[in-house]
């Protein structure tokens, strides 16, 4: 196995410049996973490294291997897509032994490869079905075990578990995440969802508009983001931001009725404007004469979630644990937190303040 690397790496389609030259190592056998908003140019970049998309400038290395100009056929990668795209007339072995079939190896060969990527993936019994036969997520563990038969020194997920239900999906990222522990191999996988990215990742790449905006682990992105954009993208149910205003070292916040607090950075300019980032898990309310008004309560069962609605009409998610009083639709309550959980981000630049 074998890690990639990209240096400058450019992406244009004539005129309009959708990558901008990203700097990425993937190290060899890391789970690495791209994230961001539709239109971020995740996928695109996946093709690049892929060989399905030109790379307009810069480099891509597949371990030490320059294969920008590389043929995708000949890049040592394999591709498991959205879709499933299995041949409807063919078994389940006769579809994770095509590929193998059609570069001529030998049927023994074939065979017993076809044979180990059922035992990693628990397609035994399934293997003279056809697709048609199968559910949702028996279809693409095929079309994963049709990529692991390639040997590749490289796999690539492009929002593999789109098609499936909720149930199927938490499945799959199991199984996706046993595949990888079983044969190391390195990963690149491309999702909008960043449960996903979390449940998955040793590496998380979050992009925006075809830049790199952080990269890290999980945790590190979760508790420790640079900037507003990766701090409001990486969480569920996202972090809540409040307007604030810096007066004599505080930051006053008149969304929850002007309290104020002093938060814990070193960087606190002596005036202007912030945001005040505050995870749901943070917050405790208490019931009140005046204040933020309840709006809808989510249910879950061992959490709950309160939705609270600001005089400016902006929303504010508090969680709230097992066994807490619901609050009636209307009511008004008062929002306290702990301010060493508080993260400040400049009001202009978004950047994080430390």
């Amino acid at each position: 196995m074998t890690g990639v690397t990209l240096s400058k790496a450019v992406k244009k389609y004539g005129d309009a410049q959708v990558i901008h030259g990203i700097d990425l190592e993937v190290e060899d056998g890391e789970f690495c996973v791209f994230v961001g908003p539709s239109g971020c140019g995740k996928s695109t970049l996946l093709r690049m490294i892929a060989g399905l998309e030109e790379t307009t400038d810069g480099q891509i290395h597949i371990g030490s291997r320059d294969v920008t100009r590389v043929d995708a056929a000949d890049r040592g990668v394999a591709m498991v897509f959205q879709t499933y795209a299995l041949y409807p007339h063919m078994s389940v072995e006769q579809n994770m032994g095509f590929g193998l079939k059609m570069t001529g190896h030998p049927k023994a060969e074939i065979k017993e490869k076809v044979s180990e990527a059922a035992r990693i993936l628990q397609l035994e019994p399934l293997l003279q079905r056809k697709p048609k036969a199968l559910s949702g997520g028996q279809r693409q563990r095929v079309a994963i075990g049709r990529a692991i038969v390639r040997g590749p020194e490289v796999f690539l997920f492009d929002e593999p578990l789109s098609n499936l239900d909720a149930e199927l999906r938490v499945d799959m990222r199991v199984e996706i995440a046993r595949l990888h522990q079983e044969i190391g191999a390195t990963m690149i996988y491309v999702t909008h969802d960043q449960v996903e990215a979390m449940t998955l990742a040793d590496k998380i790449v979050v992009l925006r508009a075809g830049r790199i905006e952080q990269v890290g682990s999980p945790l590190d992105l979760y508790s420790d983001p640079d900037n507003k954009f990766v701090a409001g993208f990486i969480g569920s149910p996202s972090m809540n931001f409040l307007q604030g205003e810096i007066e004599n070292g505080q930051v006053r916040l008149p969304e929850l009725g002007n309290q104020s607090f002093v938060p814990q950075v070193s960087s606190l300019p002596a005036s202007g404007k912030v945001w005040v980032g505050l995870r749901p898990q943070y917050l405790e309310i208490q019931q009140a004469d005046s204040g933020l008004k309840v709006d809808i309560r989510e249910n879950l069962g061992g959490v709950a979630y309160d939705y609270l609605l600001t005089e400016a009409g902006d929303k504010i998610v508090v969680e709230q644990r097992e066994g807490t009083p619901a609050f009636k639709h209307g009511s008004r309550v008062q929002v306290s937190f702990d301010a060493s959980k508080a993260m400040i981000f400049d009001g202009e630049t978004e950047a994080r303040l430390r």
